[in-house]
This record gives C-alpha cells, sequence and structure tokens, in this order.
C-alpha cells in the first residue's frame, strides 16, 4: 500500500509540475505571467527534482518504487510529505479548470450541450465555473473510486491519458506549423522524428496496463466525443432547416393581410436563436392562432465573449418591410457579467432603444433626402435662372416642405404606436422545438435524432431558464422539424 501511495504521489506531482502548470490557468493568469513562473520557478525546480532522484537511484537501486520519499531527508520528510498533498490538490483544481475552460470553448462552437457558465471574475473571461460538470466530475470520482478501489489502477488510467494528451497535442502542433505557421518543412520533420518519436515510445510502454485500468479515460472520451457529435450534427441540421424555411417578407405580408388574419393591441416579443430572417415556426404560430399584436418583436439573445457591453451598443434593430406591419428584428448582445434584473428591465430597455431606433432611422433617411435634393439642384447657372424665372424652384421648395411635414407625421405615428403597445402589455412567445427524423430516414439517424438528441435536450436546461423571461406573461409555441 505505501508503495502505490507514492507512486500516485509521484503522478500527481509530475501532473502539477507539467502540462497543467503551462495551460490549464491560461484563462486565469496572462501569457508572460506563465513563462515566467515556468522558466524561473517550475522548470529549475523541476530540473533540481529529478537529478537529485536520479543520483539517488544509482546508489540505491532497490528503491525505485519509492523514490521521491525515500530520497528525501529525515527532518524534511514530514513538510515534503504536505507539499505533495498540496500539489495534488492544486493539479486537481487545474483539471478542474481546464475542464470548465474547454466546456466553456466547445458550448461557444456549438458542440456542446447548453449548461450554465458562471463567470466568477469580470477581468478574465476564462475563469468560469459550471454548476452541472461539476456536479458530474464529483460523481465520477466518486464512482471511479469505487469501482476500481485500489490507486494502482488509478495510476495506470492517469499514466495513459497523459501520455495520449502529450502525443495528441504533439500531433495538432504539426498541423499547425504546416497550416498556420508555414514552418519549414526540416523543422517539422525534425520535431516529428526527435519529439514524436520520444511520446511514442513512451505511449508503447504504458499501452500494457490498458485492461489494468488504463481503458478509463478512453471510455471518457468516447462518452465525450458522441455527446459532442450527436449535440452539433443535429443543431446543426435544425439551424439549416430554419434558413431554408424562413419566412420572407412577402410571405409576411400576405400574413398580415389574409382575410383570417386579425390585429391586435399589445407588444409581442418573439424569441428565436435565428438572426437573419423570420423563423419559420412563426408561420404554425400565425396559422393556428391567427391574430398578430400591433407591434411585433423578433428577439434573438446573443453573448458576447467580453465582460460588458454598453447600453447604446446593446441592441441592434432592423424594421421587416413592409413599414406598416410595425415588425422589427432585434439582436440582444450581453457580456458575460451582465444581468437582466429588476434594476435593468429588459422590456423597458428594449422599447427605449426601439423608439430612439426608429427616430435615427427618420433623421438618416432625412439626411439622404436632403443630400439627394442636393444633387438634384446642382444644375448649371443657366438652367437655375430659367427655373427660377418660372417659379419652378419655389415650388420644389414648397413641395419638399410638404414631404417633410409628411415625414414627421409618420414618425409621431410610429412613435405613438409603439407607446400605445407598450400600455396595453407586453408578451414573450417562446418557440419549442422539437426534431425527429423524415420518414424514409436511416435507423442510424433516426437513432441520432429521435432517442440521442432528443435523450439530451430533455435533460438539460430550457430555453425560458436561458431567457430569462418571466413566466405570468410566456406563451410557448411548439412545432416539430422534420429532418
Amino acid at each position: 500500500m505505501t508503495h502505490e501511495i507514492t507512486i500516485k504521489f509521484d503522478l500527481l506531482i509530475l501532473q502539477n509540475a507539467g502540462t497543467e502548470a503551462l495551460f490549464a490557468d491560461v484563462g486565469h493568469f496572462t501569457v508572460r505571467s506563465i513563462q515566467i513562473s515556468m522558466c524561473a520557478v517550475t522548470y529549475p525546480a523541476l530540473i533540481l527534482a529529478y537529478t537529485g532522484q536520479a543520483s539517488f537511484l544509482r546508489n540505491h537501486h532497490h528503491l525505485v518504487y519509492e523514490t521521491f520519499f525515500k530520497s528525501i531527508p529525515g527532518p524534511l520528510y514530514w513538510p515534503m510529505f504536505v507539499v505533495a498533498v498540496l500539489a495534488s490538490i492544486i493539479a486537481s483544481q487545474a483539471m478542474i479548470s481546464g475542464t470548465f475552460s474547454i466546456i466553456q470553448q466547445s458550448l461557444s462552437l456549438g458542440c456542446f450541450p447548453r449548461v450554465k457558465i458562471v463567470h466568477t471574475s469580470a477581468r478574465y473571461a476564462g475563469q468560469v465555473y459550471i454548476p452541472e460538470v461539476n456536479y458530474l466530475l464529483m460523481l465520477a470520482c466518486v464512482g471511479v473510486t469505487l469501482g476500481f478501489r485500489t490507486t494502482a489502477k488509478i495510476g495506470n488510467a492517469y499514466g495513459i491519458a497523459v501520455v495520449f494528451v502529450m502525443t495528441l497535442t504533439s500531433s495538432f502542433l504539426v498541423l499547425i506549423m504546416i497550416m498556420i505557421w508555414k514552418t519549414n518543412i526540416f523543422l517539422v520533420i525534425s520535431y516529428v522524428l526527435v519529439i514524436g518519436s520520444v511520446e511514442l515510445m513512451y505511449l508503447s510502454s504504458v499501452l500494457y496496463k490498458f485492461d489494468q485500468g488504463g481503458y478509463l479515460p478512453l471510455a471518457f472520451a468516447m462518452v465525450l466525443m458522441i455527446i459532442m457529435f450527436v449535440w452539433n450534427d443535429v443543431h446543426r441540421r435544425k439551424y439549416y432547416y430554419e434558413l431554408d424555411h424562413k419566412i420572407s417578407p412577402v410571405q409576411l405580408k400576405e400574413i398580415a393581410v389574409s382575410a383570417n388574419f386579425c390585429r391586435m393591441p399589445g407588444l409581442a416579443m418573439f424569441y428565436s436563436e435565428l438572426v437573419q430572417g423570420i423563423p419559420p415556426i412563426f408561420n404554425h404560430y400565425a396559422a393556428n392562432v391567427p391574430a398578430l399584436h400591433s407591434v411585433l418583436v423578433f428577439v434573438s439573445i446573443k453573448s458576447l465573449p467580453i465582460s460588458k457591453v454598453p447600453l447604446e451598443e446593446r441592441f441592434l434593430f432592423r424594421r421587416v418591410e413592409p413599414k406598416e406591419l410595425n415588425v422589427f428584428r432585434c439582436v440582444a448582445r450581453y457580456g458575460y457579467t451582465d444581468v437582466r434584473n429588476e434594476h435593468e428591465p429588459f422590456e423597458g430597455l428594449l422599447v427605449e432603444k426601439l423608439k430612439e431606433f426608429i427616430k435615427d432611422s427618420f433623421w438618416i433617411s432625412q439626411r439622404n433626402m436632403d443630400d439627394n435634393n442636393g444633387e438634384k439642384f446642382d444644375i448649371k447657372e443657366e438652367e437655375f435662372d430659367d427655373g427660377l424665372a418660372n417659379g419652378e424652384n419655389g415650388n420644389e421648395d414648397v413641395k419638399q416642405v410638404d414631404d417633410q411635414e409628411k415625414q414627421q407625421d409618420l414618425l409621431d405615428e410610429d412613435i405613438e404606436a409603439i407607446d400605445k403597445a407598450w400600455r396595453w402589455g407586453v408578451v414573450h412567445l417562446i418557440g419549442e422545438n422539437e426534431v425527429t427524423a423524415a420518414k424514409g430516414a436511416g435507423i442510424v439517424k433516426r437513432i441520432l435524432i429521435d432517442y440521442a438528441y432528443n435523450f439530451l435536450k430533455r435533460n438539460l436546461r430550457q430555453s425560458d431558464k436561458v431567457f430569462d423571461i418571466p413566466h405570468k406573461r410566456m406563451l410557448k409555441v411548439g412545432m416539430t422539424y422534420e429532418l
């Protein structure tokens, strides 16, 4: 048992002094600080420690399994034991932080199911905490401990994981050297022959432990890879389905002017992940509820990899033609420290920014009209004199003033329509998309969509929790996508 504990502590110290010390906390500290700490503290300490152990082994060959602790002088044994325990704790924390960072990046790429991400620092975007993943790691630790029961198998699993990480990192580095850095091919070949051969030798030396617990990290990696593949593949299929079936402005106008369709007072916010265009679920809603609010805003909430988004840059609006429908597109952008709460009411801010957008659009159109009129009246002097003599220029000025007054009246009507809809109340509409495999799909596709993806979706965070919508004014609209 003493031998096993010693080997375990040696491995944990090696982990803490290795790749985790270099890269696991890049999101917590600057690259320069890690470079300095590695070159000035970690690497010299490693060289001295392993040189000392190698010297000790030359005179004590029989103590190869207990080299680390046996090489420590007697008075320093317990202090070093405490340091080893602290090193193992730090190494475990580095692994947890690295897991959070990888999950966050996978989520931003659409390769992982939706989970709650808590940013613990406003300065460093990489300092995150994911409650669901933290609980899963706890359960995995308990399950591995109960399943293996001995540190020997855990050490075998850890050893294979470390060597595989080193080999995969070097393999991806070779791709980066060739495709991104455009490194000389002779340097790439030299790197593969020197570094790659050594790492492959290490990998071959630990593979014999595969059936002695080494299969565990590969099993975990396989499960995570299957989850990421299922989520990314179906999520991509659903996104392209929405793009192919999105509603055009012409179709929206046909729906609005239909004889069986009526307009009712109020403001409706229709939430969707589609940034461009109107999602097809709106057509499903209009077919079953033939009524449209006087003002309709399609809202997409997006999280940006910055701490805060200024209020003046929070909302991006676009009017959906024709103008008389009062339909708008809105992208609400939030940083990872921005919070939607009662001190910053989402509805009130959106309405105020929407009115500002309408006013800004009006003045921009007026400025463009004035510029066009200026170009129109930039004519030759003799033509100007003839026109002035005939009174044409005065008539044009009067017509221009009348047009401006009409445009101002239209602006006032738009603002009044927004205020009136706001006073009537706001309704939040959420599209709940169910996906199924299309008829005639193969068995692999049916398993992928009908079982694997829907199982993940049912056990994850729902859209209303992500958008933080009040339940008293929320309506869910369901639709099935056949992919």
